[in-house]
């Protein structure tokens, strides 16, 4: 019996990076959709079956803003700050919303991803950058997000799994998880469903355990306040809403449903049922926020401990604060954790994968693309995990660190995105009109401006020695220069078509 041939490439697609496969999208066009008459489109009316199609990008997008860092940024800020600073969190979720939906508009109305947009859009020097800031922001939440997965790991056996032996777990459970993409895209997001209910429920639990006052609560969502006391935690909670690897991801996942993107009537559409999906999802997230926030401002805010809560000790000083109880409070902390973790290190696996095949176009399987996205944040974090896994202190000092190089990345994205959404030649009919271009550059301009601080103030802070100093100011000097220079792009594209 002759053997069969072998595939002579075989980790190499023949066809061009897409992010999905046209057989492996969601079938959602044979549900009466739009009718063209005379010239113009008329959209069908709400459809809630329509709706259940159409959702699942917007829920693995939300993870973005769950996760083990976002975590950690509630809890300081409620021990802290008390609920001062909700009103804030509320803010910051919507500003987090309005460029999800940008990212989700750019994906629909053109039917590619942001990355594979700024291949084609920018030159060769300018694109392999942009992709190494893209990758070195994925690299830097992935290990933030491992850590909290083997921190969760380490709370749940009891401290017998070292900090290293829940990094390896958690890059196995990883490819667990990818492996369920081989069912279907459906099922992919319904685990991903559960470990978003996982969260909610276990949160919660501790939110009524907790017994927080409802009137401080309210007012501290209805009535903006800041004090030179909180302005650092005001900072990190608008600082870590927008994750430069999630604007790349959403871009990227609404193009699991099947939509021909030559019908503006489907279009439409799928903006509108994505665009509920996604203000659904984001709500959801904002209350597992106000959760973890409220929880820590009954219980630490104006005590001892307020400065000294980490994601590390937060457990056990639950466990002290509030007991045992039917079910030990360190434990609904450390699944919640534990569900937070794994649901991000996924979501930034998949963000890798688009990430690189976009900007590249390598034409890799996805396995592949996998493997070495995972090893190029797994390998390190391995690292950081037997390096720091005495120390408390000295991995909320390193937390910190990634937290800047998160800030460092925002504009990388950002930018790029906005510019892509203002061009007529890219977007068409779907370009975004003038009053959003300039509410969503004054979005932009905030958060970096914000950003902007964090870095200010931990670089003056950190940044010791004539040599460091002078490696700093020119590493400054030229990330300065390369977001002039990509700002410039949108005004030449405004002013080419601005009428004369």
């Amino acid at each position: 019996m002759p053997l069969p041939e072998e595939d002579p490439q075989p980790l190499l697609k023949d066809q061009e990076e897409t992010a999905y496969d046209s057989d492996g999208k969601v079938l959602s066009f044979g549900i009466d959709y739009d009718t063209e008459s005379g010239g113009s489109t008329v959209v069908s009316s709400f459809s809630w079956r329509k709706l259940w199609l159409f959702t699942g990008p917007g829920f693995l997008m939300c993870i973005a803003f769950l996760d083990p860092g976002n975590l950690e940024g509630d809890l300081q800020a409620g021990a802290i700050a008390g609920y001062s600073l909700l009103w804030l969190l509320l803010w910051a979720t919507a500003m987090g919303l309005l460029v999800q939906l940008l990212s989700a508009r750019l994906g629909v109305a053109t039917g590619r991803h942001l990355a594979e947009l700024c291949r084609e859009e920018y030159p060769t020097w300018a694109r392999m950058i942009l992709w190494i800031m893209a990758e070195l922001a994925l690299i830097g939440a992935d290990i933030q997000e491992v850590i909290g997965s083997a921190i969760a790991i380490q709370i749940l056996s009891n401290g017998v799994l070292p900090l290293w032996a829940g990094v390896i777990i958690t890059a196995f459970d990883c490819f667990i998880f990818l492996f369920l993409e081989n069912y279907g895209v459906r099922k992919l997001e319904a685990a991903f469903g559960i470990l978003i209910g996982i969260m909610a429920v276990t949160f919660a639990w501790m939110f009524a355990d907790a017994k927080p006052s409802a009137s401080e609560l309210f007012l501290g969502i209805l009535i903006p306040k800041l004090s030179s006391k909180t302005i650092k935690q005001a900072v990190g909670v608008v600082g870590c809403i927008i994750m430069p690897h999630n604007v790349f991801l959403h871009s990227a996942l609404v193009q699991s449903r099947e939509i021909d993107h030559n019908k503006k009537g489907q279009v439409q559409e799928a903006l509108r049922y994505y665009s509920i999906e996604s203000t659904a999802a984001l709500a959801i997230s904002f209350m597992i926020n106000l959760f973890v926030t409220t929880i820590f401002a009954k219980g630490f805010h104006g005590t001892e401990l307020a400065n000294s809560i980490g994601l590390v000790n937060a457990g056990q000083y639950l466990q002290d604060k509030y007991g045992g109880g039917f079910f030990p409070i360190l434990y609904i902390w450390g699944i919640g954790l534990l569900a937070a973790g794994q649901s991000s290190t996924i979501t930034g696996t998949y963000a890798g994968q688009f990430i690189m095949g976009g900007f590249l176009n390598l034409g890799l399987k996805k396995w592949l693309r996998a493997l070495i996205t995972r090893s190029c944040a797994i390998i390190p974090t391995i690292i950081v995990a037997l390096v720091f896994d005495t120390s408390e202190d000295s991995l909320d000092v390193l937390n910190e660190w990634l937290n800047m190089l998160q800030s460092i990345q925002i504009p990388f994205a950002l930018i790029p995105l906005l510019c892509l959404v203002s061009k007529e030649q890219i977007m068409g009919t779907f370009t975004v009109g003038p009053i959003l271009k300039m509410f969503s550059w004054l979005v932009a301009a905030l958060v970096m401006l914000i950003n902007g601080y964090l870095l200010l103030d931990f670089f003056s802070n950190e940044v010791t020695g004539v040599v460091f100093t002078t490696v700093v100011c020119t590493f400054t000097g030229a990330y300065v220069t390369f977001i002039i220079y990509l700002i410039s792009r949108e005004v030449s594209i405004s002013t080419w078509y601005c009428p004369t």
